[in-house]
């Protein structure tokens, strides 16, 4: 629960932060309380950057093919953006742990969870959908479905 709620507060956090950028301090503090309370910080950020940096090199991707409009950017994600996927990265062992197995409950879950997730972010950080929202949520469920169930398989735990 400790895991799912730092989350959460951490995405509201970086969400939020694209517009107060003093509040990514709190996403910030949270991925540093969740690297407290693990007692293998060495492997755990392993993991968290092996899992971000496939997060930054899709949303860069996205980015660069026109998926996402960033206010002041068109070249590098955010920070916020980037902070938020490490946080998402600290709940693949924890709190989406129940997710791994079998592999299509975190394929649902992605197909679902991942679009809802940018679009709650797009709408609060004023991200720019350029192809539309319909197009845009339905390329970001193919993306995602796949995704997770890989992602999982990159944290360590191998989805049946």
């Amino acid at each position: 629960m400790l895991n799912a709620g730092l989350f959460q507060l951490g995405w509201f956090a970086c969400v939020l932060s694209a517009q107060r950028p003093w509040l990514l301090l709190i996403a910030i503090a949270c991925l540093a309380v969740h690297l407290l309370w693990i007692a293998d910080n060495r492997n755990e950020w392993r993991t968290l950057l092996r899992v971000a940096a496939c997060g930054w090199a899709l949303d860069s991707a996205l980015l660069h093919l026109g998926l996402f409009e960033f206010p002041g950017t068109k070249v590098l994600l955010p920070l916020w953006l980037a902070v938020l996927w490490l946080l998402f990265a600290s709940t693949l062992h924890y709190s989406l742990n129940w997710t791994a197995r079998p592999w299509w409950l975190a394929s649902l879950l992605g197909a679902c969870g991942g679009p809802l997730s940018y679009l709650g972010g797009a709408k609060l950080a004023d991200i720019g959908l350029p192809l539309g929202l319909w197009p845009s949520l339905v390329l970001l469920a193919l993306i995602w479905a796949p995704l997770l169930p890989a992602l999982h398989r990159l944290a360590g735990r191998r989805p049946d």
